[in-house]
């Protein structure tokens, strides 16, 4: 639960800083008239989430044990991929998120087309939707707690709204890119579990080879070999008898780190290196300091594009800088 609260934490605070950017610029041009459409696009983003987490759960009902492993070993991976991706794609793009944002909407006033606006708050939510939705589907069916785990999920979505909210409002101060580093580092680590559950779905398929396949090596009796004897496909170790896997302490390590209380040498490996090498690309990026920036004008208005620094001056730059013509916004 404490997991999935996290990641519907994470994932909802995004997109509500997505959403709450672009109806404070359409706000501030003056156009409420086409917030509808703009709710619309969102409500479809929405939409295609929950079909999406509806045709996952209920369409893997009908196939066989062997497809259910491979489509849920396949999934796990796409997950694993479009975490990555966001988790650089945010550490990257997060200083001209907002500009960007503002430039579609831009765009979308110029065509005056009804379908432009709707498309505009569409695609900016549903990567945000399906992501979160491939990710919570992936864990539910590594945890196995279903109930707890979608509550955490919607609870951390809850919370992110409300969070949203009060920012926008500027009731609150939220230090945006500390929040990001550190719930970034903790998707690298519920990735790499993912991507070990992953592994072990396709090694059940038969996919990959492992424990379950003719590659396992064995003992006299038949036996899959344990340590380094089971090395590259057989068991790494087996810790049933201290951790009784389901219980308590093996959920927490599964749901924090990815531990499981028996794993495979090829899932170990998986972990080590995704952790390792995009672990280490992550922290790189921490490290490196933003350029500075030029010294503005006196008569210019202050740059907000920072989602770290809007964050811990919400009303700063509001009242500072004197608001924007709708011509003079729309050129910028």
């Amino acid at each position: 639960m404490f997991a999935t609260l996290l990641i519907g934490l994470r994932e909802g605070l995004e997109a509500a800083l997505v959403v709450g950017i672009l109806i404070a610029y359409l706000r501030r041009l003056g156009r409420s008239d086409v917030l509808p459409r703009l709710w619309a696009g969102i409500a479809l983003a929405v939409l295609l989430a929950l079909g999406v987490g509806a045709i996952l759960t209920f369409g893997a009902y009908t196939l066989t044990t062997q497809a259910q492993e491979l489509l849920g070993g396949g999934l796990s991976l796409l997950a694993v991929a479009m975490v990555t991706w966001m988790i650089f794609w945010m550490q990257k793009a997060g200083r001209t998120m907002k500009a960007s944002l503002e430039g579609g909407i831009d765009r979308a006033l110029a065509t005056g087309g009804l379908w432009a606006l709707v498309f505009v708050g569409f695609v900016s939510v549903a990567r945000e939707g399906v992501e979160t939705t491939l990710l919570l589907w992936s864990m539910v069916q590594s945890f196995g707690e279903v109930p707890a785990a979608l509550l955490g999920a919607l609870l951390g979505l809850v919370i992110a709204v409300v969070i949203g909210w009060l920012l926008a409002r500027g009731a609150v101060r939220l230090d945006l890119r500390r929040f990001f580093a550190w719930t970034g580092g903790f998707l690298v680590i519920v990735a790499a579990g993912v991507l070990a559950y992953a592994v072990m779905d396709l090694q059940e398929a038969a996919a990959l080879p492992g424990p379950f396949t003719t590659h396992a090596p064995v003992d006299a009796t038949g036996a899959v070999l344990t340590g380094l004897a089971g090395f590259p496909f057989g068991w790494a170790f087996d810790l049933r008898e201290a951790i009784a896997p389901g219980g308590p302490l093996a959920v927490i390590l599964q749901a924090t780190i990815g531990f499981m209380p028996q794993m495979t040498w090829l899932q170990v490996i998986a972990w080590v290196l995704y952790v390792v090498i995009v672990g280490g690309f992550f922290l790189r990026g921490l490290r490196r300091r933003p350029a500075p920036r030029a010294a503005a004008p006196a008569a210019t208005a202050v740059d907000t594009s920072d989602t770290s620094d809007t964050s811990d001056t919400p009303n700063a730059a509001r009242t500072a800088a004197p608001t924007p013509s709708r011509s003079t916004t729309g050129a910028a």
